[in-house]
Parts: C-alpha cells; sequence; structure tokens
C-alpha cells in the first residue's frame, strides 16, 4: 500500500509548460480521481507518478521516499491503460501470468497468483480462452488482473472505461471501486468523466490547463465549489451562471445555480421564461429555459412534470444554495 505525494510537481516539453507545479497528498488505500477536460494534462500527471515521463521539476514521494529518480519498474506501481493491450495469441491465463513469467517466479507461485486474481475478478471460467473470445468488460477485467498479481503498492487506472459502452462502464464502474475497497490498494484513476468521478472517488482532483483547480471529495466540490471552472465541471446537468442585476443584488460579478436547486412554478415572483425544450426521463424532468436577459436556464425536477414547449415558467433559487463568484472567478463565501 502507498502514501503518494507530489512537491510543485512541473512538466515541460520545450516552452511549453504541461503540469504547472502540482502539490498533492494521497492518502494510504485512498481513490483518488483526476478529472478534466482532453488536455487539461490528468495522464501527463499519472504518468509522471508512474515514471514514464520525466519530471522537469519538482519531488514524487512514495511511502516518504522521493522517486524522480526512479525507474517505473522499481515504483512498485502497476497500471492500467485505456487500450487493453492484451497478448492476442495468449490465453487469459497466459495473459495474466506474462508479467510474472518474465520476473522469474516459480510456477507454481505464478499459478496461485492467477487463480486467486482470476477468483477475485470472476474471470475463472475464462482462464484457457483467448481475448477474441471475450466480451470487452472481460478483456477490460483480464488487463486488471495482470497488474493486480503484481501485488503493487498503488493501481494507476487511464481511462480504463472510455472503450466500453454506457452500460458496461456502470457495471465495471462498480466492479473496480468494489476491487479497491477489497484489496484495500492505493489508486488513482484518470478520467473524463465527471459524473465516473463523482461515484468512484474518496478524493477528485479537477485539472485545468496543467493546474490543480481543486482537491476534495465530491460532496465538497458539489456544495462549496473553489471557482466557476470546478462549479460548472462538477455537477450533471451543469451549473447555471447568471452574471446580469440578478448576480449584482447578490454582491457577487456571477452567480450559480444548479439545476436541482431551482424551484418551478406556474406564476410568482422569480425569473420568468418560457421552456424550449423539456426532456420527460421518468425519474427526472430536465427543462430548458429562455429567462430573457438571464440567459438560457436549465431546471430539474425529480419525478415527472407536466409542463411542455411554449409553457411560461417561474423559477426561483434556493436562497441558500446560491454560489457567488467575483470578478477573477473565485469563489465567494458567505
Amino acid at each position: 500500500m502507498a502514501h503518494i505525494a507530489l512537491q510543485n510537481v512541473q512538466k515541460a516539453f520545450g516552452p511549453v509548460h504541461i503540469i504547472k507545479g502540482a502539490n498533492l497528498d494521497i492518502a494510504d488505500r485512498s481513490f483518488v480521481v483526476f478529472v478534466g477536460p482532453s488536455g487539461c494534462g490528468k495522464t501527463t500527471l499519472l504518468r509522471l507518478i508512474a515514471g514514464l515521463e520525466d519530471v522537469t521539476d519538482g519531488k514524487i514521494f512514495i511511502d516518504g521516499k522521493n522517486v524522480v529518480a526512479v525507474p517505473p519498474a522499481r515504483r512498485g506501481l502497476s497500471m492500467v491503460f485505456q487500450s487493453y493491450a492484451l497478448y492476442p495469441h495468449m490465453s487469459v491465463r497466459g495473459n495474466i501470468a506474462f508479467g510474472l513469467k518474465m520476473a522469474g517466479l516459480p510456477k507454481a507461485e505464478i499459478n496461485r497468483k492467477v487463480e486467486a486474481a482470476a477468483a477475485t475478478l470472476n474471470l475463472s471460467p475464462y482462464l484457457d480462452r483467448k481475448p477474441r473470445e471475450l466480451s470487452g468488460g472481460q478483456r477490460q477485467r483480464v488487463a486488471i488482473g495482470r497488474a493486480i498479481v503484481r501485488e503493487p503498492k498503488a493501481f494507476l487506472f487511464d481511462e480504463p472505461l472510455s472503450n466500453l459502452d454506457a452500460a458496461l462502464r456502470v457495471q465495471m464502474r462498480l466492479e473496480v471501486t468494489r476491487l479497491q475497497k477489497q484489496l484495500g490498494t492505493t489508486a488513482i484513476y484518470v478520467t473524463h468523466d465527471q459524473v465516473e468521478a463523482m461515484t468512484m472517488a474518496d478524493k477528485i482532483v479537477v485539472l485545468n490547463g496543467g493546474k490543480i483547480e481543486q482537491y476534495g471529495t465530491p460532496l465538497e466540490l458539489y456544495e462549496k465549489p473553489a471557482n466557476l471552472f470546478v462549479a460548472g465541471f462538477i455537477g450533471s446537468p451543469r451549473m447555471n451562471f447568471v452574471t446580469d442585476g440578478a448576480a449584482a443584488k447578490q454582491g457577487a460579478a456571477t452567480i450559480g445555480v444548479r439545476p436541482e436547486h431551482l424551484k418551478i412554478a406556474r406564476d410568482g415572483e422569480g425569473w420568468p421564461g418560457t421552456i424550449m425544450v423539456a426532456e420527460h426521463l421518468g425519474s427526472d424532468t430536465f427543462l430548458y429555459i429562455d429567462c430573457g436577459a438571464i440567459g438560457t436556464l436549465t431546471a430539474r425536477h425529480v419525478g415527472e412534470l407536466s409542463l411542455a414547449p411554449g409553457d411560461r415558467i417561474v423559477l426561483s433559487p434556493e436562497p441558500a444554495r446560491i454560489h457567488r463568484f467575483d470578478k477573477d472567478g473565485n469563489s465567494v463565501r458567505a
């Protein structure tokens, strides 16, 4: 198991700075997710921890030891990539065992470790099959099994579920989370999907342009975003932002209200608007409303709501759920 700490870690390719001074403290046995838009540096930061990229400046500690000069194979980490990278001519057993064979472990020990990993991942019936005979989810489990048998200090996952369909992603998300808790191993997981981050992580690192915008628990990021970027990135549907006179009345340059925190009424005081689109999902109703000078807002109602495009409604934000931001986009605490 591993405690991982980053001190002012920087990465530049020539004049281009990709990681701009990352400071992190990742607790032993925790599940930490790096999330952010494409090109924000999340995969580069993971590769720096793994040793697959050289650090331009700063220090990376694993259990108190600076590993910046330590080669990847000696850091005690296992990485699971977006592509399964399985050997097509080998069986599931052969793929899982390959790294152990290369390390020269005795055959009996290899078999024991492979059987244990297969049982953990529900792969025991498939050990003699080739990768082409497996589903996408099963192939991903084989890739995870190959990492498990090395008994690493920490797992590093680089968007491992992005090649799967939506339903399978949900299933594998649960399996990966369960597995990490069962093994009690530190895990760092990269994704661009904030829903994946919110549902899997003990703590989330939100990256933007090579900079860590905020590091905290899912609920901390949801309830107390540090700035406009985090507020708009965390939460689905995304937060509504208002910059007209309604923001000034709240003593802010911008106010933010999440769709689920807007009350919907036929009339009364608030922000009047016209429904442009109504999405009826059964469990939820999502409304997209033209509120004139205030802009287009999104509202979420739990359950079914008998409203349709063209209907006039009034939206009112829950006062305690209004987020305030200054002219620089930073959160203003009440």
